[in-house]
């Protein structure tokens, strides 16, 4: 896949998860903060202030972190798998 296309899919999917934390965040059958984090995670790759607000996050709530860090991997090697 080109690179350009590639850079491109990555921020409209951050943004969607973004969007959909927000609403999350005031719906009950969305997971908000869930969809916040994978929507910070993607745009940190190409947002410094994402990375500086993951970060953050990351440090106030560590077992939050390691939690997303788990989802990551399991994502991760569920991808390989395909």
């Amino acid at each position: 896949m080109n690179a350009s296309i590639k850079r491109i899919l990555v921020l409209v999917a951050g943004w969607i998860f973004i969007l959909l934390g927000i609403a999350g965040l005031f719906l009950p059958f969305l997971q908000g903060i869930l969809c916040l984090l994978i929507g910070l995670y993607l745009l940190s790759h190409e947002y410094a202030w994402a990375g500086r607000l993951l970060s953050k996050v990351r440090e106030r709530y560590p077992k939050m972190a390691q939690s997303f860090d788990g989802v990551k991997a399991r994502a991760k090697n569920w991808l390989k798998h395909k």
